[in-house]
């Protein structure tokens, strides 16, 4: 026979969370916000799936056995909201802020609390319905899990055309939200059409629209189509749900869309898909779209991709040994750097990794030095953050000498054309394995370094 003793367990369990018998500091907030928390490893984990991994040894560093874990994008306020959850299982949400409920939402989609995320769900439909706004809408789009509610998009359906021009313009252009464009179009009908005098509910049959109807719609909708991803909606939304709108879409536009489901054509005035989201502090978001079409040059204009940061030399420590540790196996990665005394920035994306790949890849050569093989491996140079005009890219030409794994550098692509050797960086290129247009005979130290897993939404 098995007996429960919950309330006792209840009560006790907590007592825990302010025990000193502690093995991790979690360091959250960022600028003038900034607390640790104290906390126990195994429980950590054993509650949560993202600190199973994010605790491994090799995503933290250890002082005198001590886990130091860092997690700048959480406010003090939410994680101890969160720690409570894990220890106790409690969440009292009645004197928080609507902010720190959204963050708390985001928060619970990063770190896996399924939970957590369905009960917030029920909460905000049941008791925060006031909130339902602009703030409210960027949180929804850019937390997954939420993106696919259907009982939250129900909702929101029935009040989105409570929106005014400016929230609506600002919400469409957004590239971090997670939306399918296909629904960006329908909400987007929908609130033109309550925009629209003379439309709405009084003339909801679009077959009795005549072309003074249509003549409003576009006139409403005119600033706001532009900002439709159209080439990632499918051939058949495009067909059963745009094609019927064709008369308020401007010409250039709706050619385009044409050109680009006939015959493949590259879009020049359509925008290209939505990012996610995008955190660096080297470059600007715009500079990552064009670092994802040299990536992936076919697909650009009908694939979604994500950038995960894995490691950002200003937090995890800028050598060799914490860039291996952070990024090491065989998975698309992006590195960034930031020189010291320049505007200057220069990266790499491997579509293999940077070291310890897998031995499938493997090339091993006189010296038992180790290179991997990639056909679509690159190295770069920015002037900034944000000039596109003097972008320079240097593919791969030697497959086989892709990336040099060696344990002095950080990364190394093609045997010195670019690499990392602890604080500093550099762009040679001697042995001819990728395209020779930026080379330089100096060596720049590191003022900012981050890598980022890319993946495809």
């Amino acid at each position: 026979m098995t007996s429960f003793f919950n309330p006792k367990f209840s009560k006790d369990f907590p007592l825990i969370l302010n025990n000193d018998n502690y093995d991790t500091i979690i360091q959250v907030g960022e600028n003038e916000d900034i607390k640790e928390f104290r906390a126990h490893s195994v429980i950590l984990r054993a509650r949560s799936p993202y600190f199973e991994g994010a605790l491994s040894s090799s995503w933290v560093k250890k002082e005198n056995d001590m886990i130091i874990f860092n997690k700048p994008n959480i406010t003090p306020n939410v994680f101890e909201m969160i720690l409570r959850y894990i220890y106790t299982g409690e969440l009292n949400l009645e004197e928080q802020l609507s902010e720190d409920i959204f963050r708390l939402l985001i928060a619970s989609d990063e770190l896996l609390f399924e939970e957590l995320i369905s009960f917030l769900q029920e909460y905000i439909l049941e008791q925060r319905q006031n909130w339902v706004d602009k703030e409210f809408f960027l949180v929804f789009y850019t937390v997954r899990k939420l993106a696919n509610c259907e009982l939250l998009q129900n909702y929101c359906f029935k009040t989105i055309s409570n929106f005014d021009r400016d929230i609506y313009h600002d919400l469409l252009k957004r590239e971090e939200l997670l939306i399918k464009e296909i629904v960006a179009w329908n909400y987007l009908i929908i609130w033109g059409i309550e925009q629209t005098s003379g439309l709405g509910s009084l003339n909801c049959d679009r077959n009795k629209r005549n072309n003074e109807d249509y003549e409003a719609l576009k006139e409403t909708l005119h600033e706001f189509i532009p900002l439709i991803r159209f080439t990632n909606i499918t051939f058949d939304d495009f067909n059963n749900k745009v094609r019927p709108y064709k008369n308020i879409i401007p010409n250039q536009i709706y050619e385009e869309i044409e050109e680009f489901y006939n015959k493949g054509t590259t879009p020049k005035i359509i925008l290209p898909p939505r990012m996610g989201k995008f955190d660096s502090k080297i470059i600007k978001p715009k500079l990552a779209k064009i670092i994802i079409e040299w990536i992936n040059i076919e697909d650009f204009w009908i694939s979604r991709y994500n950038f995960i940061p894995i490691y950002r030399g200003s937090i995890d420590g800028i050598s060799n040994k914490s860039f291996i540790n952070k990024c090491k196996g065989q998975v698309g990665s992006l590195v960034l750097i930031k020189v010291n005394y320049s505007n200057k920035i220069f990266g790499g994306y491997s579509s293999i990794g940077f070291n310890s790949i897998e031995n499938s890849l493997l090339r091993i050569y006189e010296d038992n030095h180790r290179f991997y093989h990639s056909s679509n491996n690159f190295i770069f140079s920015l002037e900034n953050d944000e000039d596109t005009q003097n972008m320079k890219i240097s593919r791969v030409i030697n497959y086989d000498k892709a990336i040099y794994d060696h344990p002095h550098n950080g990364f190394n692509f093609g045997y010195n054309a670019f690499f990392m050797t602890e604080n500093h960086c550099i762009i040679n290129n001697y042995s001819c394995n990728y395209e020779n247009n930026i080379r330089t005979d100096t060596i720049y130290s590191i003022e900012e370094i981050e890598t980022f897993i890319i993946t495809e939404l």
